[in-house]
């Protein structure tokens, strides 16, 4: 595929980012070949919003299905190599943190081809997920980092990322959104249904959440909680169903368990609802956008500004059913507020801007300091004007402070680096600051710094040594020293 765009996806949250961008990139030169790797198969978490969203059927559909995390990887790494190898493109681009990113990331760092990351930068600092393990990796061999978030930036500045390969280009979710804030039509979805005026929806899908029995347990309770407080709609995902049925949860006059919506049906129904529960990820953006209160089920999130800037909080299924109340009683719950008229709204950009121009393999062109290992890109070309792309050195170096809140950690000021063995080492092991225990949820502590305890035991390891080496007649036991330019004590 000389010259041509491979745009992979394959779960429902793909849909939603991948949209924009093909619709920017249908105005250039380039092809564009849309490739689904078939992990959401079922027709209301994939063929809807192909119809919903306007997006071409897809050239490809490799039709992978379900698994487990290792099954399901492994096949969609087979499949997708036949088809890189078959046809290879110009260009890899993979979207959010689902098996198919990280498969197709592989695939293409394998087989040398370049690839795009849209939705990069984003962490929750929980291993246990993995998205997580996924977001990581994937960041880790995409040529071209598309930020959608300030803090994304920061992220990837600290874990040693070239600046000159993280590109802050907004949220194509969100622009999503806006392009089709019109057809949501919250009368139409409230008499399909029967829905009071006041209505509660929620979403529960998380591994953590639905696949042990005894967490599941406490999701089935917190859910028959809430709907004795408001009536509550529960778009239930297939992955879920058996553990929360199993745990006891039961359709009732006040709790409505349905099949997945669509994206304009589920986005109305969100619109027009009191609140919503729920583990996701994207709905915490959308709610933020839409200005609706969201309860994430989740101790941390890798969307830390829908709580800084948005309606979001993190809470335990616990704290849901009082939280509920206070929504109820009062609109917004202390702590929650709603987000700025100017802030991170996506509609004061200009939509996702164009990839930039590439060459084909083998022809000549200039060859910028691009940060791009592959991929020799045309420094004519820019992700957003100067105004709009904040400086990746600026915003690595800034102050980056943030409120600290059941997960989230502090991000501390990111200090130039120094040359030789220690600026080496204290790159490697800054990456993340974040004890394992205290990114579960532990609360207010300060995160240890494993970093400068990884530099204080090298160094000591240093001194170990050199104490240990063999000398000669010539030398004192403190003669090392000299080379230094300075006196053996």
């Amino acid at each position: 595929m000389p010259e041509t765009v491979a745009h992979v996806v394959g779960a429902r949250p793909n849909f939603m980012k991948a949209a924009p961008v093909i619709r920017a990139l249908a105005d250039t030169r380039a092809g564009q070949v849309v490739i689904h790797t078939g992990q959401h198969y079922d027709a209301g978490l994939s063929d809807v919003f192909f119809r919903d969203l306007g997006l071409p059927e897809p050239d490809v559909n490799l039709g992978v299905g379900s698994g487990s995390q290792a099954a399901q990887t492994a096949a969609l790494m087979v499949a997708l190599e036949r088809t890189f190898v078959d046809a290879p493109p110009a260009l890899a681009v993979v979207y959010g943190d689902v098996n198919s990113t990280i498969a197709a990331a592989l695939v293409a760092a394998k087989l040398n081809l370049p690839l795009a990351h849209v939705e990069a930068g984003l962490r929750s600092f929980d291993d246990t997920m993995p998205e997580e393990i996924n977001r990581r990796v994937t960041d880790l061999l995409a040529d071209l980092l598309f930020v959608t978030s300030p803090e994304g930036v920061d992220n990837l500045a600290r874990s040693g990322v070239a600046p000159d390969r993280i590109h802050f280009v907004g949220n194509p979710m969100i622009d999503t959104l806006l392009a089709n804030l019109a057809r949501f039509d919250v009368a139409a979805i409230r008499d399909r249904l029967g829905l009071p005026a006041r209505y509660a929806v929620a979403t529960m899908h998380r591994l953590a959440n639905v696949d042990r029995p005894e967490q599941a347990a406490r999701v089935a309770g917190m859910l028959r909680a809430v709907a004795e407080i408001v009536p509550l709609v529960l778009p239930l995902h297939p992955r879920g169903r058996p553990m929360l049925e199993a745990a006891g949860l039961m359709a009732d006059d006040r709790l409505m368990v349905i099949e997945p919506l669509g994206y304009v049906d589920f986005m109305s129904l969100v619109r027009g609802s009191a609140l919503v529960v729920t583990d996701s990820g994207g709905i915490q953006e959308e709610t933020t956008i839409l200005g609706v209160p969201c309860l994430t089920v989740r101790p941390n999130t890798e969307r830390p500004i829908t709580i800084t800037h948005g309606t979001n909080r993190l809470v335990t299924p616990e704290d849901v059913p009082p939280t509920v109340r206070s929504i109820l009683a009062s609109g917004v719950p202390d702590g929650m507020d709603r987000p700025p008229r100017s802030g991170s709204r996506a509609s004061s950009r200009s939509g996702l801007p164009h990839v930039p121009l590439w060459t084909p393999r083998g022809a000549s062109s200039p060859e910028p300091d691009s940060g791009c290992r592959r991929w020799p890109l045309d420094p004519t070309r820019t992700i957003l004007s100067p105004t709009d792309r904040p400086s990746c050195e600026t915003a690595a170096a800034s102050d980056g402070q943030t409120r600290t809140h059941h997960g989230l950690r502090r991000q501390r000021e990111r200090r130039p680096a120094r040359c030789g063995d220690r600026a080496r080492l204290r790159r490697a092991a800054a990456g993340d600051r974040l004890h394992r225990g205290w990114a579960r949820g532990g609360g207010h502590r300060r995160a240890p710094e494993p970093g400068r305890r990884a530099l204080r035991r090298h160094l000591a390891d240093r001194r170990r040594l050199r104490r240990a080496a063999p000398r000669g007649p010539e030398r004192g036991p403190q003669d090392h020293r000299a080379r230094d330019g300075r006196p053996p004590r």
